[in-house]
């Protein structure tokens, strides 16, 4: 007998092949039948006439270390479809870690990532060393399949103590660090992954631990993934925001060679107004391939609204020059931005060269106000800068910055996206189908309060299907399935096929899509996050158990960790 049979639904099976009405029937977590009628008997069947059947989807870029642990659902992606995750990117992780070590690695990730201290501290039971402790802590009690990378940060800090701050490592660190990579890859660790970007920062306010390594620590370190199966490469730089200098390339094909494992870096930001970005960044992965190597940019294939505020840190504490004002006390912060010189200098800098990529957010007529906390913005909530300024008659940035100083800054701020124009999505298009990008970059467990990307899956099938459909539905699956999972060498996941994992998603091509986000105060220690419900979500597999119904998690949690080598299998550049 069937555990499971899905009967009747249009299944795409993740290849990419047209759709095609079938059965899908699975047993013991694995996928036994597809075909036209599967007549064997099943403990759950599933009507799924006029819905569409396809594999799990697979989130290549997320910070879910840390959420699993009180939310072992890692909502909201799993109600939106996905059914394995990728951890551990951009250098964070929290293992190897000392136990005197606990406090900065909270700090950090909250800084860096986003992830509010409050839940940190009252969400997680810290107490692990090894990796193999820490992906120990998570088998057993997960709703998702879930992987994770071994982090740079963490691999210093274990080594190193204090001192990976500050210095770069001697021979023998970088040998240590070597060592302990090794046993955490062996441990089930998906790889390595670091940061070399001038956007992360400690809690401290100093470059976290991997911005202070050697390109010769870094290639050693990613050469040590090539001794185990299943293992592959994440990184970011600088040249990730905006556009890559030579040398950045060049490494970036170096890391790739040394490991000879595939390197993906997050994410590729497509803009009509700047074609020669994506011309540029593609390039890094056009070298690559010329020197043995592979290089993979990740790309969100939805526009993700991210809020801001002079409050709390976001991407405007980044902008060139503003550093010194908005890392100050609120109330000595407020007095700064009172001030009518620091506000020409700040929105000079603002929309200068240097901004780079960061130069969108000083459009400041096009910003949306969201909350609002006095009396003298009262009834200002989904107006824009651009109608306050011109009623009042004064610039952009000066009344943004009374709204906001009104509020003693906590003012929410939806910046407009200026790049959701048909051009800019034709270009997206275009990147989508190009073997060089694939889809990926939710940041999903990260920056919380800030933004929502988890939805991105949901999102895009809905705009395939009934929106702008840029590309056929069967590519657009491919995309959220087979595709990352091959670049990961996942065995047996991203396609429905005889053997494979029963990781599948019934969902109703009529309706499927992502309501708008909304903050909610649900996390330990009573802070609060960004989320998404889901629509036209009927049902949700892993592993051959029901993990969401009708849009709804059921509360099971039949995931398992993706370990490398027992779950994963190598992929060559």
């Amino acid at each position: 007998m069937l555990d499971v049979l899905i009967r009747g639904g249009t299944v795409l099976d993740g290849t990419g092949a047209p759709p095609r009405r079938a059965d899908v029937g699975a047993r013991d977590g694995r996928i036994v039948a597809v075909d036209d009628r599967v007549g064997e008997p099943a403990a759950q069947v599933v009507d799924a006439d006029g819905l569409m059947v396809t594999p799990g989807f697979v989130d290549p870029h997320t910070h879910y270390d840390a959420q699993l642990f009180w939310d072992p659902f890692a909502t909201p992606s799993n109600v939106h479809g996905v059914t394995s995750i990728i951890g551990g990117n951009c250098g964070f992780t929290l293992a190897p870690l000392h136990a005197e070590d606990a406090d900065y690695t909270r700090r950090m990730m909250a800084k860096v990532e986003g992830m509010p201290l409050a839940a940190l501290e009252n969400g997680v039971a810290w107490g692990w060393e090894t990796f193999a402790e820490y992906l120990d802590r998570l088998d057993g009690n997960l709703g998702v399949n879930a992987g994770f990378l071994v982090g740079h940060c963490a691999l210093r800090r274990y080594v190193m103590g204090a001192e990976a701050v500050g210095r770069e490592a001697t021979a023998a660190e970088t040998e240590a660090m070597v060592r302990e990579l090794h046993i955490a890859i062996a441990a089930g660790g998906l790889g390595f992954s670091t940061t070399l970007s001038k956007t992360h920062s400690d809690g401290d306010g100093r470059p976290v631990g991997s911005r202070w390594a050697s390109h010769a620590e870094v290639l050693a370190l990613c050469a040590a993934v090539r001794d185990h199966e299943g293992t592959t490469l994440e990184a970011i730089i600088d040249g990730c925001l905006d556009q890559f200098a030579d040398d950045e390339i060049e490494l970036f094909a170096r890391m790739s060679a040394a490991g000879q494992r595939p390197l993906n870096w997050n994410v590729l930001t497509v803009d009509s107004r700047v074609p020669e970005r994506v011309t540029r960044q593609l390039e890094a992965s056009t070298r690559a391939a010329a020197a043995g190597a592979r290089v993979v940019a990740l790309t969100m294939p939805v526009i993700v609204p991210m809020n801001m505020s002079f409050f709390n840190y976001c991407a405007l504490f980044m902008l060139p020059g503003w550093g010194d004002v908005m890392s100050l006390p609120v109330p000595e912060r407020i007095e700064k931005l009172r001030d009518p010189e620091t506000r020409r200098r700040m929105d000079a800098r603002a929309n200068s060269d240097e901004a780079g990529v960061f130069r969108r957010l000083a459009d400041w007529k096009n910003y949306v106000l969201g909350d609002t906390y006095s009396a003298a913005n009262e009834g200002l909530k989904g107006r824009t800068v651009k109608d306050l300024a011109a009623e009042r008659g004064t610039d952009p940035f000066d009344t943004l910055l009374d709204l906001v100083i009104a509020d003693d800054l906590r003012t929410i701020l939806w910046p407009i996206a200026p790049d959701n124009d048909p051009a800019s999505w034709e270009l997206r298009r275009e990147v989508w189908e190009d073997p060089r990008a694939m889809l990926g970059g939710s940041d999903a467990g990260a920056h919380l309060d800030r933004m929502c990307g988890a939805p991105y899956t949901t999102r895009f099938l809905g705009d395939m299907l009934r929106g702008r459909k840029l590309v056929a539905i069967e590519a657009a699956v491919r995309m959220l399935t087979d595709d990352p999972a091959r670049l990961f060498g996942l065995r047996g996941r991203g396609r429905i096929a005889e053997g494979y994992a029963a990781d599948l998603v019934v969902l109703d091509p009529e309706t499927v899509g992502a309501a708008p986000a909304t903050l909610v105060e649900d996390l330990p220690g009573g802070t609060a996050r960004l989320t998404s419900d889901v629509l036209g979500m009927a049902h949700v597999f892993v592993n051959g158990v029901e993990t969401v119904t009708d849009n709804a998690a059921t509360g099971a949690t039949p995931g398992t960790v993706l370990r490398s080598g027992r779950d994963t299998e190598t992929v060559l550049p």
